[in-house]
């Protein structure tokens, strides 16, 4: 079993660690019911719709 033969440094660790928050990770759609954008396989918060469905009301603010 490989074991490193030294510590990771935190400056090494957090380099290599830098590019994981610039990636967008959540992909966008627009919803079918109001082409609001929302995210993937989630209840539109818009709309309150999933899947053509009515999930929940939406109360106006």
């Amino acid at each position: 079993m490989a074991v490193p033969q030294r510590k990771t440094s935190k400056t090494r660790r957090d380099k290599r660690r830098a590019h994981d928050a610039l990636q967008f990770k959540t992909a966008l759609i627009k919803c079918e019911n109001c082409g609001e954008w929302k995210q993937r396989h989630r209840v539109c918060l818009e709309c309150g719709t999933y899947r053509g469905r009515r999930v929940f009301d939406v109360q106006e603010a």
